[in-house]
């Protein structure tokens, strides 16, 4: 049932990217041209999307497990840090150089675009790069051992 629920929920979000064309990154990048032809139809997708959201989360935050019974994992950290920073920038530069955020790139390659396919790869790209440089600086130091004195 988690699975099937899981899958329904995925068709569903995807068939609102179509429909609300936010798998066009044209429509994304019309919507950053705010000193040209700009499109406002994302700002009303947003909006829709946070109205959902604050709901969503005010019922959350009264419940102890998830609607089918697994458990609920809601973030409980609101501080602002430099990881935080950093990787909304990089978000924010990689969705005005293609249009595309992730979820409307994995709905744009099922359909066959190849700038999804692109960004698709690029994007799986930087997560590995990420979880080897994560593994690299959280690795514990090492001790270093002075070489054994000669024996006579």
């Amino acid at each position: 049932m988690q699975r099937i629920s899981e899958f329904v929920v995925g068709l569903v979000f995807g068939l609102g990217l179509i429909l609300s064309g936010m798998t066009d990154p044209g429509k994304v990048l019309g919507f950053l041209d705010l000193f040209g032809t700009w499109d406002p139809s994302l700002a009303f997708v947003m909006g829709g999307a946070i109205a959902v959201g604050v709901f969503a989360f005010a019922v959350a935050k009264k419940r102890t497990t998830a609607v089918l019974g697994g458990a609920l994992h809601l973030p409980t950290s609101n501080q602002i840090d430099r990881r935080l920073i950093v990787g909304s920038l990089l978000f924010g530069a990689g969705w005005g150089l293609a249009g595309f955020c992730p979820g409307p790139a994995l709905v744009s390659l099922a359909s066959g675009q190849a700038k999804a396919a692109v960004f698709v790869v690029a994007m799986v790209l930087g997560m590995v790069l990420f979880e080897l440089l994560m593994r690299h600086w959280n690795k514990p130091p090492q001790v270093r051992r002075a070489p054994p004195a000669p024996t006579l």
